[in-house]
């Protein structure tokens, strides 16, 4: 793991307007920038950016946080890897926290597979510079109509028909033959002989989702039987092919931005596309497609539309690859190409706008897909019928959302000519046998789902006081926690009457503290979940340090809170007025009046709890015998002169 004090350097050198500078343009706006979303198409912009806390809100997303959360978000990287990713660009070292001495050698061995790995992608594609590579590599790679550009983009490479040349070349370079062998671009054998795994191949490096080389596919360019055409680097400390995806570190920004997967098989699939102007495309480099794959897609986008060759080795491919993707919750569409032509082809032949236009017009559902094959096997015979039917409806089982499967359950009936009960009753069969308690939880939903829709239409809900309250608190908090005020309290006592009498009081103390000590005295809670969980964290920081750093804060929390946080603060400042200093016109801000801010708040808070005890005591005057109503109406006439008070103090009628 990356030490505390790694993420503390990085979080206090990172400037959020840098970071964010690096993908967005951004201009001045008062004490604040704008610029245009980078999460979604907008003309106007929404994108704020605060230098003075360090935060970021994008009002057409929802989305908001600080500078790593911003490389997370926009990078589709872990926690780990932005702060890896920042701590590069501001050169801070990463140090590890206390490991065993058998973790840090595993963490040791794999950062030197990955140093060995780059070192090979570098090597590989500098061949293509010299004078055999240029002839053999770089010829194959111009036929197949790729550009400078791409190969480049790619990193594309050749590996010499020679058996030591990497290996000699990597051992020259000071790497070690075990990290060679353990990476599997060097084959050593017992008797200590060694030779290249690649040789007379062009190379095709697989990146992770950082960027990261991981391994390499390799075409060979020679007929041989006996050889593999495509070859690729063996499972290893860095290389897991069941969880790779070629070209996901090239797409993912494509991807995200289109909400949209294109998923093909080959490696000159994913780069033909590419090149053509379609970049949200990924191969599951020939191998089967595996859950982790779809979680490496589902990170991006929940949408897939897959891309098979027209034959029936293709077909049957796109089905096994179906039943993964449903499973998952994700939508699937699934096209077909003409017979001969392949993405690789297709896309060498046509325009960007032709193959959009193609694949949005000839991109089919699964099950219109899937009826229409077997359905051409089964045709006239019940029996292969019955199965077809069945193989669908079985698919259609494996559709987490209860909504979708109705959805598709009705879409097969009137496809394949059958009754909606009949499917209906096998995909219950099917639930009930494979997960009753999800089909449960289904149910629950979608009474959830009714009594929300019945609601909605007797009107909508008022606003909830108390939440508008507990949010107001937890933003002053946040925006002026810190900062010493001078309040005016006033202390209650009963005059020989009977009646309140108000003493006045002056107090300096910091806001966090007004705050805390009021809440807790008047033993208010708050309701809502969110802001239930985020109050005492705050006020723990504060009462520790004393200070508020909105951006420390956020390492803190979860990233529920801290968007929730960004949206609090940057909502304020969204709508802000500035400059009318230039105009003459002297405007008080909230921090100005943060004392009359805090103390109506607060007074607020507790009039509402009056009256909600007031109603609570009604309410039992209901229930309870006459000999109880006489305190009763006491108590409800103790909190009616409460709250007349704290109405005087509000400057309201009650």
């Amino acid at each position: 793991m990356i030490s505390r004090s790694t993420v503390d350097a990085v979080f206090e050198a990172a400037r959020v307007e840098e970071v964010i500078g690096d993908f967005v343009q951004l201009k001045k706006s008062g004490s604040n920038y704008k610029g245009l979303s980078p999460f979604s198409d907008e003309r106007s912009p929404s994108f704020m950016v605060s230098p003075v806390k360090q935060i970021w809100k994008d009002f057409s997303s929802g989305k908001g946080g600080n500078a790593v959360s911003f490389i997370m978000e926009h990078e589709h990287f872990t926690f780990p890897e932005a702060i890896k990713w920042l701590a590069k660009r501001y050169g801070i070292e990463v140090e590890e926290t206390e490991q065993t001495d058998e973790q840090k050698q595993v963490q040791d061995d794999k950062e030197s597979m990955y140093l060995v790995a780059t070192f090979a992608a570098k090597w590989f594609h500098e061949q293509l510079q010299t004078e055999l590579g240029s002839a053999v590599g770089n010829s194959y790679f111009k036929e197949r109509g790729f550009t400078d550009e791409t190969i480049a983009y790619f990193q594309l490479g050749y590996s010499p028909d020679e058996w030591t040349a990497l290996t000699d070349a990597a051992l020259q370079a000071g790497y070690s033959i075990d990290y060679l062998d353990r990476t599997g671009l060097s084959i050593v054998k017992e008797d200590n002989k060694k030779f290249d795994r690649f040789k007379g191949r062009v190379m095709f490096p697989i990146r992770s989702h950082s960027g990261r080389v991981l391994g390499f596919g390799g075409r060979i360019l020679v007929a041989d039987k006996k050889a593999a055409k495509y070859l690729n680097s063996p499972q290893s400390d860095i290389y897991d092919k069941s969880k790779v995806l070629y070209g996901i570190y090239e797409a993912k920004q494509a991807i995200a931005k289109e909400d949209l997967c294109y998923l093909v098989e080959g490696y000159t699939d994913v780069i033909q596309l590419h090149q053509a102007g379609v970049k949200n495309v990924v191969s599951s480099s020939g191998t089967a497609l595996t859950t982790d794959q779809i979680r490496l897609i589902a990170r991006l986008t929940n949408n897939i539309t897959v891309l098979y060759d027209g034959d029936a080795a293709g077909m049957r491919a796109a089905i096994r690859g179906i039943d993964l993707i449903l499973e998952a919750g994700m939508n699937v569409r699934v096209c077909t190409f003409p017979e001969g032509e392949d993405p690789d082809s297709f896309a060498k032949l046509h325009t960007q706008l032709e193959i959009e236009t193609f694949l949005k017009d000839q991109a089919v559902d699964f099950i219109n897909f899937k009826s229409g094959l077997l359905k051409d096997e089964a045709a006239g015979d019940p029996i292969k019928k019955a199965g077809m039917i069945r193989e669908i409806v079985t698919t259609i089982s494996k559709i987490p959302d209860p909504i979708s499967r109705e959805v598709y359950i009705r879409e097969t009936a009137s496809i394949l000519d059958i009754g909606e009960e009949v499917l209906f009753s096998s995909l219950a069969q099917m639930r009930n046998a494979t997960d009753t308690e999800e089909r449960k939880k289904d149910i629950k939903k979608q009474q959830e789902k009714s009594l929300t829709k019945v609601e909605d239409q007797a009107g909508s809900a008022p606003v909830d006081r108390r939440e508008v309250l507990e949010s107001t608190i937890i933003k002053i908090l946040l925006l002026y926690g810190d900062k010493i005020a001078d309040f005016e309290e006033e202390f209650l006592q009963e005059s020989e009457d009977g009646e309140l009498v108000a003493e006045p009081v002056k107090m300096t103390v910091p806001v966090y503290e007004k705050i805390y000590l009021d809440l807790q005295g008047d033993e208010i809670e708050f309701s809502n979940p969110r802001f239930k969980s985020l109050y005492p964290k705050l006020i723990d920081i504060m009462l520790l340090s004393g200070k508020i750093d909105v951006n420390l804060i956020m390492t803190e929390l979860t990233d529920e809170e801290a968007a929730m946080i960004a949206d609090l603060i940057m909502g304020e400042d969204r709508y802000q007025l500035h400059r009318w200093d230039e105009k003459q016109i002297f405007v008080k801000t909230k921090e100005d009046t943060v004392a009359v801010y805090v103390m109506d708040t607060i007074l607020n808070f507790r009039r509402l709890m009056i009256q909600e005890k007031i109603k609570a005591l009604s309410n039992e005057l209901t229930t309870n015998e006459a000999a109880d109503s006489m305190d009763i109406l006491s108590q409800v006439k103790d909190h009616l002169n409460l709250q007349k008070y704290l109405g005087s103090r509000l400057n309201r009628v009650v």
